[in-house]
C-alpha cells in the first residue's frame, strides 16, 4: 500500500513525534541568503514555481514610492510568502538589478489515511485533522494534526497513545499523509480519595460524583477513565452536595491527580474542609416595594425554621416566589436571600429581600453550538423570550432544564451587553452528544424465566426534542414488543403526549395454567404542576384473550348434582374404571393431568375480550437520586376507570408510597406502603383477568401469584389450583440497605434485611357457569384432600390472612443492569399459598 521513496518521518518516532519544526530559524537562515546591498530592483524574477501563478508571488514583494524595494519590504514579503504554508523553501538573491525568487513548492496531499486506530473511527479522525486530500502539504499543520488526533484519544482515556505522521512520495509532487496510532491502554482512575470529610464517609462522596474507580468490568462502562473536565465539575458536586446538607461553610480546596506508573492510572484526591452542619433558626421576608406586601410570598418558601440549612431549597424557593412576584405584575422585582450564621449556636438567619430590580430587557437569545438540535427545542425550555424583562432566577431555571434534558454534554449561559445600558443579550453555548441508544439485553428471574430483548431508542429525534423506542423481546414465558412516542411540547405547551402500541404474551408456567395475548394502545398526556409533582391522564384500549392446553380443559362440563356413586362420577368421564378413587389416580380419568379453574375456562369460552379505560397517576417525588436513592418521598397514586366502551366495567384504584431515609453510617432505611381496591361497576361480573394478582410484589418469600383466593375444586386430586385474584389488598415493608464496605465501591453491592406484611382478599369473579350446568349450588363445602367436595361449582380459598415473612437480599448495580436476589421465609401464610424462598432477577445491556 505504502509506494515511492519515504523522504519524511515527521516527528521523532517515540512517544508522539510531534516536535514542531521553529519557523523562526527557518525564516533567519532564507534571510541571510539575501545580500546586504539588496536594497532595491527594478523587476523580480520568480523560478521553480508549477503550480503558484508568478503574479501570486510578486504580489507579496510590493514596491515603495518611486518604484523602490527597500530591505524591510523584502524582508516582510519574504515572511508573508512563508506563511502561505505553500511553500517548502523560498530563497531570495539579487543578480544585475533584479530580485530573484526561487521556490520550492509544497506537494499535494493525495490521501490521508490513517493506520492501528480501532477505538476511533477514520471519518471521526478525518473531520479533526486540518490536513485534507487535495490540500498542500504542511509540516507544521501535519504536526498540529498528531497533536489534535492525540488529545481525542485523551480525551476518552488512553494517555498513552503514540501518533506518528509519515509522508510517502508520489510522483508529480504528490504524497501521501498517513498517520500511524498506537493507541495504548486505557488510563484509569485508580484510586479515589477523600481527605477532611468527617460528616460524610468516603464510601458516601463516591455516590455523589461522576468519576469512578476502575475495577474488573471497567471495560463495560466510561467512567473510570480520568478526564480533568470530570474532575473538576465532581468538586462542585460536592459542594454542592455539602451545602445541601446544611454545611454552609464548605470548602472543596482542591482536586489533586498524579499519575502512577507502577499502576499506570491516575491517582485522584479531594481536599475538603467541612465546617460546621447549620440549622434554620429564622425565615423573614422585607421588599423595599411599597405595593407588594413581603410575607404574602411566605407560603412559596421551602425552607422552614428548625430544619437543617438546604442550600438548594433556598435556590427553589428565590425561584419560585421570582415567578410569583412576576406573576403580580412585578417583572423586575429581584429576590435575594441573605443569611445571617451564628457560629456559636450553628443556625443560621435566613431573610429573603424583595426589591425592584434594574430594568433591563432580554434583546436577543444566541444559541450556539447546536449542529443538530433545532433553536426552538432549546428556546422553549425558557420561560422568558426576547422583550422581556430579564430575571436571573429565570434564566437559572433554563439552565437546569436545558441540562436535564440530557442532549447535551455541556450548557452555560451568559449574558452579554445589548445595543444599549437597558438591553442584555443572552448568549447560550451548548455541546452536543450521541442522544441514540441502541441495546441488545439479556436476562432471567424465576418467574419470567430467560428473556431476552432488543431496543433502538432516540431521545432527540431528527433534532425536535421527540422521543421514540421500539423494543422486541422473546422469553421463555414472555414475549411481545412495544412502539413508544412522545412529544415533551404539545402545541408549544408544556404537555407531554404519549403514545403506546404494544403486544404482550404471557405463557403458561408453573404460576399460571393458561395463556394471555394482549394488544393495546395507550395514548397519555403527562402535566408538570411541581417540579416534586407529576400528572399524567390516559387512555387506554386494548384486547385480550387465553388459551388453554388440551389437557386442561378436556372434562365434559358435570351437571349440578352431587357426587353420588362412582358409577355416576364414571358415566361423567371422571373415573377410567368402574370404581372412582380419590386417593388413586389412576381413577381420575380427565382430571389425572389436571384442570383449569372454572373462571379461566369461562374467560377462554369468551373469546377475545376489548377492554376501554380512561385513568390518571399522580406522583409526588422529592427524591434525591431516581436511580440510587437515599432520601426523599416517592408517591403514585393511580386509578383507572373501564367502561368507555368495550366490554369490561370496573374502578381500579391503587396506592403506593415509600419514603427513603439515611439511619446511620452509609445505612438506608425504607419503609412502604401499598394498598389498592377494584370497585364492581353496574351489574356484570369483574373478570378472573381484572383481579389483583400478588405475590412477591406484595410479600416476598411467596410464589408469584402465590397468595389470596385460590380454587380449590380440584385440589384434592391435584393438589394444585389456579390463583384467582383479589379484589382488596395492602401491604407494608420495612427494609435496611447497606453497603459491604469491604468491597470496592464500583463494585455496586448492597445488602439488604427486610420484614413484609400484606393480604389480598375479596375475589367477586364468576363463582358458576349456568349456561353449560356448572353452578355452585347451595351447601357446597370446599375441597379437602381425599375429596372433590360436596357440589360441582366453583370451590376457592378467600380467607382474608396476614401473610408475613421476614428475609435478607443481595442487590447489585452492576454493569448488566440491576440484579436482586432474595431469601425470605413467611412467617404467616393462608393454607393453599404457594411459597418461593429464593427469588432472583435481572438483565443486561451490551
Amino acid at each position: 500500500m505504502k509506494v515511492g521513496m519515504r523522504v519524511f518521518r515527521a516527528g521523532l518516532a517515540a512517544a508522539l513525534v510531534v516536535c514542531a519544526v521553529p519557523m523562526a530559524a527557518t525564516v533567519t537562515s532564507v534571510l541571510a541568503s539575501v545580500p546586504a546591498a539588496a536594497q532595491s530592483a527594478s523587476s523580480i524574477v520568480v523560478e521553480g514555481n508549477r503550480r503558484v501563478e508568478v503574479e501570486t508571488i510578486r504580489s507579496y514583494f510590493r514596491a515603495g514610492p518611486g518604484g523602490r524595494l527597500d530591505q524591510g519590504r523584502i524582508d516582510d514579503g519574504l515572511k508573508a510568502l512563508i506563511e502561505t504554508g505553500l511553500f517548502q523553501d523560498v530563497r531570495i538573491n539579487q543578480a544585475g538589478g533584479r530580485l530573484v525568487v526561487t521556490v520550492v513548492e509544497n506537494p499535494v496531499i493525495g490521501r490521508v489515511a490513517f493506520e492501528g486506530n480501532k477505538k476511533i473511527k477514520d471519518e471521526q479522525l478525518t473531520a479533526e485533522v486540518q490536513s485534507k486530500a487535495r490540500g498542500t502539504l504542511s509540516r507544521p499543520l501535519v504536526q498540529a494534526d498528531a497533536l489534535r488526533i492525540a488529545e481525542i484519544y485523551r480525551r476518552s482515556g488512553r494517555y498513552d497513545v503514540q501518533v506518528t505522521p509519515e509522508i510517502i512520495e508520489q510522483p508529480n509532487n504528490r504524497v501521501d499523509l498517513i498517520f500511524t496510532i498506537n493507541e495504548g491502554s486505557k488510563t484509569g482512575v485508580r484510586s479515589i480519595e477523600f481527605v477532611g470529610n468527617k460528616a460524610f464517609s468516603s464510601y458516601r462522596l463516591k455516590d455523589v460524583i461522576k468519576t469512578r474507580e476502575s475495577n474488573f468490568l471497567s471495560f463495560l462502562a466510561s467512567g473510570d477513565l480520568y478526564d480533568p473536565d470530570r474532575v473538576e465539575a465532581d468538586r462542585d458536586l460536592i459542594r454542592r452536595f455539602y451545602l445541601k446538607n446544611g454545611y454552609a461553610d464548605v470548602q472543596v480546596v482542591a482536586a489533586l491527580t498524579e499519575y502512577d506508573p507502577e499502576k499506570k492510572g491516575f491517582l485522584v484526591t479531594f481536599k475538603i474542609e467541612e465546617g460546621q452542619q447549620y440549622r434554620v433558626s429564622s425565615v423573614d421576608f422585607q421588599t423595599t416595594i411599597p405595593t407588594l406586601e413581603a410575607n404574602s410570598l411566605r407560603g412559596y418558601s421551602r425552607v422552614s425554621v428548625g430544619s437543617v440549612y438546604n442550600a438548594e431549597a433556598l435556590e427553589k424557593s428565590v425561584e419560585e416566589m421570582t415567578i410569583e412576584a412576576s406573576r403580580r405584575g412585578y417583572s423586575f422585582a429581584t429576590v435575594r436571600p441573605r443569611g445571617d450564621r451564628n457560629f456559636d449556636n450553628h443556625t443560621v438567619s435566613i431573610v429573603f429581600s424583595i426589591e425592584e430590580g434594574q430594568r433591563s430587557y432580554i434583546e436577543r437569545i444566541d444559541v450556539r453550538g447546536n449542529t443538530r438540535t433545532r433553536d426552538y427545542v432549546i428556546r422553549r425550555e425558557f420561560d422568558l423570550s426576547e422583550g422581556d424583562a430579564y430575571n436571573r432566577a429565570l434564566v437559572d431555571r433554563a439552565e437546569r432544564r436545558l441540562k436535564n434534558l440530557d442532549f447535551f454534554k455541556s450548557v452555560k449561559i451568559v449574558t452579554e451587553p445589548g445595543s444599549s445600558s437597558d438591553r442584555v443579550v443572552l448568549i447560550v453555548d451548548i455541546e452536543e452528544k450521541s442522544t441514540g441508544d441502541f441495546s441488545v439485553s439479556g436476562g432471567y428471574s424465576t418467574s419470567d424465566g430467560a428473556l431476552a430483548e432488543v431496543s433502538v431508542s432516540e431521545r432527540n429525534l431528527l433534532g425536535r426534542g421527540l422521543f421514540a423506542k421500539a423494543t422486541v423481546g422473546y422469553g421463555q414465558y414472555s414475549r411481545g414488543y412495544s412502539l413508544s412516542f412522545v412529544e415533551p411540547y404539545l402545541l408549544d405547551y408544556r404537555v407531554a403526549l404519549g403514545l403506546d402500541l404494544y403486544q404482550r404474551q404471557q405463557l403458561r408456567n408453573s404460576y399460571i395454567s393458561y395463556t394471555t395475548k394482549t394488544l393495546g394502545f395507550s395514548p397519555r398526556l403527562g402535566f408538570g404542576l411541581r417540579e416534586d409533582l407529576a400528572l399524567q391522564v390516559r387512555y387506554s384500549i386494548y384486547q385480550q384473550e387465553i388459551t388453554l392446553p388440551s389437557n386442561l380443559n378436556n372434562c365434559n362440563n358435570y351437571g349440578s348434582d352431587a357426587f353420588k356413586t362412582p358409577a355416576e362420577l364414571n358415566r361423567l368421564g371422571f373415573g377410567a374404571s368402574p370404581e372412582f378413587d380419590p386417593n388413586n389416580a389412576s381413577t381420575w380419568g380427565c382430571l389425572s393431568d389436571g384442570e383449569a379453574s372454572l373462571p379461566v375456562r369461562r374467560e377462554l369460552s369468551n373469546g377475545k375480550t376489548l377492554t376501554s379505560a380512561i385513568g390518571y397517576t399522580l406522583t409526588y417525588n422529592t427524591l434525591d437520586n431516581n436511580k440510587n436513592p437515599t432520601d426523599g418521598f416517592l408517591v403514585e397514586l393511580r386509578q383507572d376507570y373501564a367502561g368507555v366502551g368495550g366490554d369490561v366495567t370496573y374502578l381500579k384504584s391503587a396506592i403506593d408510597a415509600k419514603y427513603y431515609t439515611p439511619v446511620v453510617s452509609d445505612i438506608v432505611g425504607i419503609v412502604r406502603g401499598q394498598a389498592g381496591t377494584l370497585t364492581k361497576i353496574g351489574s356484570d361480573d369483574i373478570r378472573m383477568l381484572d383481579h389483583f394478582k400478588m405475590g412477591p410484589n406484595l410479600v416476598r418469600g411467596f410464589a408469584p401469584n402465590g397468595i389470596g383466593p385460590r380454587d380449590l375444586s380440584y385440589y384434592a386430586l391435584t393438589n394444585y389450583g389456579d390463583a384467582l385474584g383479589g379484589t382488596n389488598y395492602w401491604g407494608a415493608s420495612v427494609e435496611l440497605q447497606m453497603p459491604f464496605w469491604f468491597l470496592p465501591k464500583e463494585v455496586g453491592i448492597k445488602g439488604a434485611i427486610y420484614a413484609d406484611a400484606g393480604s389480598l382478599w375479596g375475589y367477586k369473579g364468576p363463582t358458576s357457569w349456568l349456561a353449560t350446568g356448572e353452578v355452585n349450588g347451595a351447601g357446597c363445602t370446599p375441597a379437602t384432600k381425599g375429596s372433590v367436595g360436596t357440589c360441582s361449582g366453583l370451590q376457592y380459598d378467600d380467607s382474608n390472612l396476614v401473610r408475613s415473612s421476614v428475609g435478607i437480599g443481595l442487590i447489585w448495580a452492576s454493569p448488566f443492569g440491576p440484579l436482586r436476589f432474595d431469601y425470605a421465609v413467611p412467617i404467616s401464610k393462608g393454607q393453599y399459598d404457594r411459597v418461593q424462598e429464593f427469588r432472583f432477577g435481572g438483565g443486561t445491556s451490551f
